[in-house]
Parts: structure tokens; sequence; C-alpha cells
């Protein structure tokens, strides 16, 4: 039952563009939309609870997909930004990284990589702002997203 609730919830946080492609009864739509304009807190959670009802008496797990087929692309991309991120710190930590990064990518240019990350550690022993830093970061994340690609 909360469950349902959550999916509801989530319902009524989507753009109007997202939630008119969701196919859904009626009823549960109106139910979304009237919730939408409301602003009071107990009225708000009123209606989520009428919306969980009104979700008990249908299949929501087509609605439940559809929903999480939304929100699958900016998982995905989350990941990825984390990845990047990660062997940031790598490159950064460890001298053999680099190496390890462009076996894993092989499209990596590994002198550029080098470059990036010696001087983003200059500027971070010289208490620089970190221009070389973010560009290590960009050169990574650029090199991730063209390898594994960004569609889901």
């Amino acid at each position: 039952m909360l469950e349902l609730q959550d999916v509801g919830k989530a319902l009524t946080r989507l753009p109007a563009e997202q939630l008119a492609r969701i196919e859904m009864p009626e009823s549960l739509r109106l139910a979304i939309v009237a919730c939408r304009s409301m602003t009071r807190h107990e009225a708000v959670r009123r209606q989520l609870q009428f919306i969980g009802k009104l979700m008990r008496k249908i299949d929501c797990a087509p609605i439940a997909a559809q929903l999480e087929s939304m929100h699958a692309p900016s998982h995905r991309q989350t990941a990825l930004f984390h990845r990047a991120e990660k062997w940031r710190t790598e490159l950064l930590a460890e001298p053999g990284a680099v190496e390890r990064f462009v076996a894993a990518y092989p499209k990596a240019d590994a002198r550029r990589l080098t470059a990036l990350a010696a001087a983003a550690l200059e500027e971070r022993a010289g208490e620089r702002p970190p221009k070389r830093y973010r560009e290590l970061f960009q050169a990574i994340n650029a090199t991730i997203q063209d390898q594994e690609g960004t569609a889901p």
C-alpha cells in the first residue's frame, strides 16, 4: 500500500508533459492533477492516500514500469558520472592509474591524461583554483561517455 503511495507521489512530481505520456485511468490522472494544485500539507497527504486507494484497484505494474523507464537514463548518466569521479581520484592518487584507465578505455589519450593529472596535483599543492582538476574530469568523463555511450 505504501509502495503504491510512493508511486503516486512520484507521479505528482512529474512535469506535465511526462505525466501526459503515462498511460493510466482518467480517474487516477484527475486525482494526480488535483494533488499537484494543493498546497496544504494535510490536503496533499489525504490526496496521496486517495491516489494510493485508486492505484490498489488497478494493475499498477505498467505505470511503475513507465515511470522507471523515464528515470532510467538519468540513473545511467549518474552512474557514468560517478565512475568518472572515481577514475579522477585514482589518477591523482596512483601513478599507474593512467595505464589502467587506458587499458579499460583504449580511446583515451594517455599523454593528455598524464599531463592533466600532473597539472592538477601542482594546482592542489600550490592552492590555486582547480582549473586542471576540472579539465581532467571532463577528459575522463568524455572518454567514458564516448566508449560506454549515452544511449540506454
